[in-house]
């Protein structure tokens, strides 16, 4: 009996088993027909709108600045040279690096030895020289006293040869006496012809010591500028650098011993391109003489001076590219030559022109306008220059207009944004709270729609459910709650 009871008990359990299983396939497959047979729930889409930094277009005149780099040069250097080698026998007290010295101060002396004897021996050859002057002289002289003798005998030869013709013919005067008188002025003749090549042989000379006197006075002035050259003097006020020689030391010929620069006239050079050097033409087609900033910031303190364009490179250069410009600064105490400077030059003013951050501009002279419903649309404007980070541009129809500060790529036309004003991020810089926000009253009707759409929301946390209902019970709601809320609700 005990083994039929064992049996039918577990014939029961088996069959209950079985029933539970049977009832629990059911109602898993009826939940599954169901939901395969029941229509897909719709969401609503919630429009993302991004914030964005906005930049309003506002036109006005501007002076477009042009910063580049540039270097710092004096417009007076000068290589201090040896004229003559030799040692140095004594420097001034400011020859060293960085000595200042004044217009004619002495700097170097080489010893003079050498050039002295020189200057001794050129002057004893220009006593010689004239001393054959004065001789030439002379001789001249005597050359002409003894032609002038000889002419007076010539003279009464030709007396004495004309009495005897005369007697001859009066029969008094023989053959022999007119041939001996013709005899003797022949000679005389003769005589004058030797005193006159005498005399001119006399100026030849005079002319020949005049030449070697000259001579010997260029190597006079050539030896004393040789004894002149062993002492350097500075040829304006500047300051010395490069300095390589000290007392003791030799020097050769055209060795450099310094560098002497003149601190107080200094310019900048800069190089800018093609376009950049466009906009720095006038009318006439040449160079304006614009005014400049020179900025050197030295272990942070900035150093500035002012000057003016003078001048630009008449060549490009080898293996460069653009224009080399000049300006000449004053007023600048603290630079020195071979400084790195930030150069600003200030052009022509424009009119109707705005300034904006360069990111805002696209690759097709194009910006982001935040329009009507805070969405973006795209407008073309004219680039007038590139300004560090900001641009320059030209849009008369996009006056007072916001435009996107920062274009990203998940920005274009049609996007909604939220723009946020350089005032509203200087606001939050400066821990100012931020603006209340819109409020909008509600109607009876649309209150209630509200409310049961948040309490009917399983999905949203107590606390959030309780304050937003706390709101939504005020005679005044914010706009952006009630746009979040309607937006969910698909309405």
């Amino acid at each position: 009996m005990s083994f039929v009871r064992r049996i039918l008990t577990g014939v029961f359990l088996m069959s209950l088993t079985l029933g539970l299983l049977a009832y629990a396939g059911s109602l898993v497959f009826g939940a599954v027909q169901a939901r395969m047979n029941a229509e897909p729930r719709s969401f609503p889409q919630r429009e993302t709108v991004i914030a964005v930094n906005v930049a309003t277009v506002e036109p006005q005149r501007i002076s477009p600045v042009l910063n580049v780099f540039g270097e710092v040069q004096s417009r007076r250097t000068v290589d201090l040279r040896a004229a003559v080698g030799g040692t140095v026998i004594a420097v001034g007290e400011n020859f060293v690096e960085g000595g200042r010295v004044t217009q004619g101060e002495m700097l170097l002396q080489i010893d003079p030895a050498d050039a002295e004897s020189a200057l001794a021996r050129v002057e004893a050859d220009l006593q010689d020289a004239l001393a054959a002057e004065r001789d030439a002289e002379r001789a001249l002289q005597l050359a002409r006293d003894e032609l002038s003798a000889s002419e007076a005998q010539a003279a009464l030869r030709a007396t004495a040869l004309q009495r005897q013709r005369d007697l001859q013919s009066r029969g008094i005067g023989t053959a022999p006496e007119i041939e001996a008188a013709e005899l003797a002025a022949s000679t005389a003749e003769q005589t004058v012809l030797s005193r006159r090549q005498a005399v001119t042989q006399a100026e030849a000379q005079i002319d020949q010591a005049a030449t070697r006197t000259a001579r010997v006075r260029i190597d006079l002035a050539e030896a004393q500028r040789t004894l002149d050259g062993t002492t350097i003097l500075a040829a304006f006020d500047g300051t010395l650098t490069a300095v390589g020689v000290a007392e003791g030391g030799r020097v050769t010929g055209n060795e450099q011993v310094a560098q002497l620069i003149d601190p107080s006239a200094l310019e900048v050079s800069f190089r800018v391109s093609t376009a950049q050097y466009s906009s720095l033409i006038g009318p006439d087609g040449r160079l304006q003489g614009l005014p400049v900033a020179v900025n050197l910031d030295v272990a942070g303190v900035d150093l500035t001076a002012s000057g003016q364009i003078s001048r630009d490179s008449a060549t490009v250069g080898e293996g460069q590219t653009g224009r080399l410009i000049f300006a000449s600064i004053t007023d600048a105490p603290g630079f020195r030559p071979g400084d790195f400077v930030t150069v600003a030059v200030e052009q022509p003013p424009m009119d109707g022109v705005a300034l904006i951050p360069a990111t805002a501009l696209a690759s097709d002279m194009t910006v982001l306008v935040v329009g009507e419903g805070e969405r973006l649309r795209s407008a073309e404007v004219e680039l007038i220059a590139r300004q560090g980070d900001d641009v320059l541009i030209r849009a008369p129809d996009l006056a007072g207009a916001q435009v996107v500060a920062a274009r990203t790529p998940l920005l274009g036309a049609g996007i909604r944004v939220r723009p946020i004003s350089p005032a509203d991020l200087a606001a939050s810089a400066r821990g100012e709270p931020p603006p209340p926000p819109a409020m909008i009253a509600l109607d009876d009707d649309r209150r209630a729609r509200l409310v049961a759409f948040v309490e009917g929301n399983s999905r949203m946390p107590a606390e959030a459910k309780s304050r937003i209902l706390s709101q939504l019970e005020q005679p005044e709601v914010p706009a952006e709650i009630v746009e979040n809320i309607e937006s969910r609700m698909g309405s």
